[in-house]
């Protein structure tokens, strides 16, 4: 059974910094693509980071240059380093995995989602 696991929000004020953690299990982390994603209230939730089995990393224009994504195989965990936040960065985190399992069949897994509030 697939989980996602995050942690790691809270509040903090513009211009600090946050790290997100999501913890994997039930499934072969190091051979799938590892996405976040955030939902702002009354807004679509949007994709913020990527890191792919190779590791390439690919961002949302908002926060590049601001956020990294990463990966740990050992642990089975993938990170969000936060830096130089913005009250606009105030969201939902989640961690996502897509799974194909075969042509045209792909299964979506997210966590429960931690919240990120950016606030002076």
């Amino acid at each position: 059974q697939v989980q996602l696991e995050e942690s790691g929000g809270g509040l903090v004020q513009p211009g600090g910094s946050l790290r997100l953690s999501c913890a994997a299990s039930g499934f072969t982390f190091s051979t799938y693509p590892m996405s976040w994603y955030r939902q702002a209230p009354g807004k679509q939730r949007e994709l913020v980071a990527v890191i792919t089995i190779g590791g390439t990393t690919n961002y949302a224009d908002s926060v590049k240059g601001r956020f990294t994504i990463s990966s740990d195989n050992v642990k089975n965990t993938v990170y969000l380093q936060m830096d130089s936040l913005k009250p606009e960065d105030t969201a939902v985190y989640f961690c996502q995995t897509k799974h194909t399992v075969r042509i045209g069949v792909v299964y979506t897994y997210w966590g429960q989602g931690t919240q990120v509030t950016v606030s002076s």
